[in-house]
């Protein structure tokens, strides 16, 4: 007799803990896909660049800056999420269609640029700058031009097709040097052991803008490529590249656009295109 008694209060435990844990799980808020729509606890996930200053990086303060960050603060704002709403995770470029057929993330701001083969995983909505393959070279450089770059130095990183293009282009004879990251170029840049770095325009005007290179560098003015930076999203998810273009364009309208421009990327006198079409891809 006192064995089912112990049995039946052991149950009656169990009842209890087992009730407890339920009523908990259907109160627990998951946001952890990044999925919501805004507004309350809810949390959206964005990809972004950590490493490239002036468009998305992570400071050492834990906080993140550049123009592919206040875009998409902003866009983040006009689907109804506050910044502190927001988690920016760092993508990196070979991850960045995988990023999104998983749903690490709702969309990606991380210099992207759209071309055919991409758009055939990940759709893609503005574009919302328009970039060039450029160089950057030291501000008394005599380099005026690419073919001035015939017997110099030129630097990019490994696996990049942008020093190749230079040379298939502009300068064959031009000597190339790899480097593992753009800093590494850049540093080398300032050392003198290279004459020049080439990679998307935006990309060097944001290094150049940083305080420890302010006026040692400029741009030569290339346009070696164009390169149409869109925000990508899931595959099929209509909604959400109809609601970002909507943002894009407001950013436009309301002068959010230009000064995230001037701020990010003036201190290097980058002469950068008006906002691009939603939609208009330039070739």
């Amino acid at each position: 007799m006192k064995l089912r008694k112990v049995s039946a209060a052991s149950a009656a435990v169990l009842a209890l803990a087992l009730a407890a844990t339920a009523c908990g799980s259907g109160d627990k808020d998951d946001t952890s896909s990044g999925s919501g729509s805004g507004g309350g606890g809810d949390k959206i996930k964005i990809g972004i660049k950590y490493d490239q200053p002036g468009l998305g990086l992570k400071e050492p303060d834990g906080s993140f800056s550049g123009f592919d960050v206040d875009v998409a603060t902003y866009v983040a704002k006009e689907l109804g999420y506050k910044p502190d709403q927001i988690q920016f995770v760092e993508t990196k470029s070979a991850d960045r269609e995988n990023a999104l057929s998983r749903g690490d993330v709702k969309f990606i701001t991380a210099t992207y640029s759209i071309n055919d083969e991409r758009a055939k995983k990940v759709d893609f909505a503005g574009p919302y700058l328009l970039a060039h393959q450029d160089l950057l070279v030291k501000k008394d450089s005599e380099i005026a031009k690419g073919a001035d770059l015939n017997g110099k130095n030129l630097c990019s990183v490994a696996g990049s097709t942008s020093a190749q293009n230079v040379k298939d282009k502009i300068a064959p004879k031009a000597n190339l040097r790899q480097n593992s990251g753009y800093s590494e170029c850049i540093a080398a840049l300032q050392s003198g052991a290279v004459d020049a770095v080439t990679t998307d325009d935006s990309i060097l005007a944001g290094f150049a803008a940083q305080d420890k290179y302010k006026g040692q560098f400029k741009l030569v003015g290339e346009k070696l490529s164009n390169e149409n930076y869109g925000i990508g999203v899931k595959k099929g998810d209509k909604a959400t590249v109809d609601k970002i273009n909507a943002a894009l364009e407001k950013m436009v309208s309301d002068g959010s656009w230009d000064k995230a421009v001037k701020e990010n990327f003036g201190p290097a006198e980058y002469k950068n295109e008006e906002a691009p079409k939603i939609g208009v891809i330039v070739k």
